[in-house]
């Protein structure tokens, strides 16, 4: 699938969540699985993420409250890098997960904050910071 959208959606993606994950996730697509992966990549990265309505962090910010409530972990992970790459800080992170945590429950938010202090943890490691 190589068409405009798609294409599209693949360099706002890579952009976001960095070319090796997106390469990574990419590579291990089966044919079964093709299909939710183009669907993803035109309609999520392509048509919503490349809006204007709301900036990149804002994105990002909403993606970890909202992946906090449906309580997926495994992406939350990847947003969080992807929040950094928009310019959120650790404080605005915390403060979107503790936004959440009221709104979805605690046991909700205390996953995430874990999830994200492993997260960040890792980007400071790779950085050199810690």
């Amino acid at each position: 699938m190589a068409d405009e959208r798609y294409e599209r959606g693949l360099a706002i993606r890579k952009e976001v969540l960095g070319e090796a994950h997106v390469e990574r996730s990419l590579a291990a697509v089966s044919e079964f699985s093709r299909p939710i992966q183009e669907f993803v990549t035109g309609a999520c990265w392509g048509d919503v993420w490349g809006r204007p309505g709301l900036d990149r962090r804002t994105r990002s910010l909403l993606n970890l409250v909202m992946l906090t409530a449906l309580g997926r972990n495994h992406e939350l992970g990847v947003h969080v890098k992807g929040a950094i790459t928009n310019g959120a800080t650790e404080q605005e992170i915390q403060e979107a997960l503790l936004q959440a945590g009221i709104y979805c429950g605690v046991p909700a938010a205390l996953e995430s904050f874990r999830v994200a202090e492993r997260v960040l943890g890792e980007i400071a490691a790779e950085r050199g910071d810690g």
